[in-house]
């Protein structure tokens, strides 16, 4: 253990010790964000009583928060990084090679590992990503719809785009991947006809037995679309994401207010994959990973997220592509030029990615 994280776990040990809690940290983890040191307690040690010394960390290490949970039979103290490191997009892929269809990278996990997410499974189909403002929903949205128009080419994935705001997924408005070329659909009857249109396509996919080229259905803010397109806009939604999977479309819908008012009814039932990033209460937090206890509403924001699906929970840092990278990748993405690439370890979430 480096010496600078030596010195943190000694002032865990020291506050705790001071509770009359008899505990050793034994191992630091550093991620992008955070440091996470593990720590082995006394026998009958209760959680609640180290938790509740959380802020009193925080102050010891000079840090402005600490996030204190248990992982198994470990307890783990969570403690910010004096200077976060950037997951960049362009970096992470240049790790991978051999990108298998339909997979999205979506950044780091825990351990360091990339972390990809593979849309034709059946264990995803559609994905919903929520966070509050500043917490990297929109960022990683155009991650998610970027490494996808980076690895598959637009006769076998085309996007469909729409975000009310008009602002967060203009930047791929250019990708040649973008379904008849019609750009970002903003207004809610544009919107109500794109939808109709893709209801449409999924019949005829149905009778036709077809499932290519797959088409993700990209919105940036659900519950505004929901809300201004009213029933029309629901309806629709829901039939795409009962029975798109089969006809080869998949929903990624991001929110930034994942009340159960709002869009509790659809979602709860039709998004089997959650990516969830700091949000605003517990409640939110339920709501938006569709399960009690993520503690999303403690994480840090700027990428912070943890992906939730079939039972499992994983924290991970988004990656992340800056404007002018956006373009430049947009513009060798339609020049159609795909670069080799060496492949690293990547996450293996059962049922997600492949073995």
């Amino acid at each position: 253990m480096p010496h600078k994280y030596e010195l943190q776990a000694a002032r865990i040990e020291s506050v705790l010790s001071a509770h009359k809690v008899s505990a050793r940290v034994w191992q630091a983890t550093v991620t992008p964000r955070f440091v996470r040191f593990d720590v082995t307690t006394a026998l009958g040690t209760r959680l609640n009583k180290v938790s509740n010394l959380a802020e009193e960390l925080a102050f010891s290490l000079g840090a402005r928060a600490t996030r204190v949970y248990r992982e198994g039979g470990v307890l783990h103290v969570e403690v910010p990084r004096e200077t976060a490191r950037t997951v960049e997009l362009v970096a992470l892929c240049e790790k991978l090679t051999a990108v298998p269809p339909n997979c999205a990278v979506l950044g780091v996990d825990e351990g360091g590992a990339p972390l990809l997410l593979r849309l034709d499974s059946p264990d995803v189909a559609h994905v919903l990503l929520a966070g509050t403002t500043g917490s990297g929903k929109t960022a990683l949205t155009r991650t998610l719809l970027l490494s996808l128009a980076m690895h598959n080419r637009p006769g076998r994935l085309q996007m469909v785009l729409i975000d009310p705001k008009g602002r967060g997924l203009e930047p791929l408005a250019a990708l040649p991947h973008v379904w008849q070329r019609q750009g970002v659909v903003q207004d809610p009857d544009s919107a109500t006809e794109v939808l109709s249109a893709l209801v449409a396509e999924m019949v005829r996919r149905d009778t036709a037995r077809r499932s290519l080229p797959r088409i993700v259905l990209a919105i940036d803010e659900l519950a505004d679309l929901l809300v201004t397109g009213g029933k029309p806009v629901e309806e629709a939604l829901t039939r795409l994401t009962q029975r798109g999977r089969e006809a080869g479309i998949h929903v990624v819908a991001a929110t930034q207010r994942p009340s159960a008012a709002l869009v509790g009814g659809m979602v709860k039932a039709n998004f089997p994959v959650r990516l969830v990033g700091s949000v605003v209460s517990p409640e939110d937090a339920r709501v938006a990973a569709g399960v009690p206890g993520t503690e999303a509403e403690r994480l840090l924001g700027r990428g912070d997220f943890l992906l939730v699906a079939k039972g499992q929970v994983i924290r991970f840092q988004a990656a992340y592509a800056s404007g002018p990278t956006l373009a430049a990748i947009a513009d060798q993405v339609s020049a159609g030029g795909r670069r080799r690439r060496r492949w690293e370890s990547a996450h293996q979430l059962a049922g997600l990615l492949p073995a």
